[in-house]
């Protein structure tokens, strides 16, 4: 696998952006994931196996679905549902948080354990779970008013902690659960109930806001793409640390069609890149475009015939310096001409709980057992070390 990293102006990714390097690249890749196959995700290795083969079924509950008709919270869910029993845990070990707003009703829906908490407070409330319990598998279920107003702090800061948690943030450039507010992620001049001349605001990009806040995993896919999402789904999982996947969500009430550049037949084919490690990048009708660094190292496209061969791109999302993966990320745009999808970054570094562990462990093989009740009881100061 390749470790290029991407800096300023220079060629970078899989094999140098070499297409013959880039093919070696991606069957390595291919034979990684024939190999991850026989293996756990790493995010569970201290997540005990179930006892017996689950089905989507057993991850369904009796509670009534009550999304909007259309909206594609339902297709979310289907995918999610389908993909839990590759997990291969005990459900009891599946914890599903979730803030408030539309997508956050999706723990009622799942069976397994759950919590719909406050407003955006899930991060905070997933990493003190994930940290004090290591044999769960901790998801967050969260949306783009949820988790990138006010709950941004929470959010950046468990990305940058590196909490063995799994976000999935619901983007729908809208707030639906209040029916019909601009939200941080709405287009400028977005005329909404709350924004009737046109929002004033610079929307976020939340896979620039994940990549600026140092995520080790970072990726996007669409609601209506099951394959693609559930592949996102699964390499997310298979990281210890931290994960963001932002999902395209259609919100037919309120924001409907918000994606069509890049669901609709016909548009989406022009607009999507879709992004494979270790593969060249290329994108159009009929796969003709790729991608190149400028001279301030952002990326442009261009006609792949009429580019040199050795300055368009492969992706190599294993990059340690994450700077190629955000400047994918800017080739964002109001009009979805160029929209990256797939995993931007995927680097692999010590998850905060697992470093939190070992540090107590160490304090205690070097002060001995505490003894909280003495603590307590004790006088109003104490000296540590």
């Amino acid at each position: 696998m390749s470790e290029a990293t991407a800096n300023g102006g220079a060629n970078t990714g899989a094999g140098n952006g070499n297409p013959a390097n880039g093919s070696r690249a991606a069957r390595a890749a291919r034979d990684g994931e024939a190999d991850a196959a026989h293996r756990r995700p790493a995010a569970l290795t201290l997540v005990p196996a179930a006892d017996e083969k689950l089905s989507t079924r057993d991850f369904k509950t009796d509670q009534e679905v009550r999304w909007c008709p259309g909206c594609g919270d339902y297709a979310i869910l289907a995918a999610f549902q389908s993909f839990l029993p590759e997990l291969e845990i005990p459900r009891e070990n599946l914890v599903i948080i979730s803030g408030i707003g539309c997508s956050s009703r999706l723990p009622y829906y799942v069976n397994s354990y759950g919590m719909h908490s406050i407003h955006g407070r899930a991060p905070a409330i997933a990493t003190g779970l994930a940290a004090s319990r290591p044999d769960l598998s901790v998801w967050v279920i969260t949306g783009d008013g949820d988790a990138l107003s006010i709950g941004g702090n929470h959010l950046i800061h468990a990305l940058r902690r590196n909490v063995n948690i799994k976000i999935l943030l619901f983007n729908n450039r809208i707030y639906g659960l209040t029916k019909g507010q601009y939200s941080p992620t709405s287009e400028q001049g977005k005329v909404t109930k709350s924004t009737p001349f046109g929002s004033l605001d610079t929307p976020f990009n939340p896979v620039s806001l994940a990549l600026g806040a140092e995520a080790s995993f970072v990726a996007r896919t669409i609601d209506s793409d099951r394959k693609h999402l559930t592949g996102v789904l699964r390499a997310a999982a298979d990281l210890r640390g931290a994960a963001f996947v932002e999902i395209y969500q259609n919100c037919p009430i309120f924001n409907d069609n918000a994606f069509a550049p890049v669901t609709e037949p016909g548009e989406r084919e022009i607009n999507v890149i879709r992004l494979e490690h270790g593969e060249p990048i290329r994108f159009g009708p009929d796969q003709s475009r790729g991608l190149r660094f400028t001279r301030y190292g952002s990326l442009e496209p261009v006609d792949a015939s009429g580019a040199e061969a050795d300055t368009l791109l492969a992706h190599d999302a294993h990059a340690a310096d994450p700077s190629y993966a955000f400047a994918l990320s800017r080739l964002d745009s109001s009009d979805f001409a160029h929209t990256p999808i797939g995993v931007f970054r995927q680097v692999p570094r010590p998850s905060y709980d697992d470093l939190m562990s070992e540090q107590i462990e160490a304090e205690r093989e070097r002060l001995g057992d505490g003894n909280l009740a003495s603590l307590l009881a004790g006088g109003d100061t104490w000296q540590v070390g």
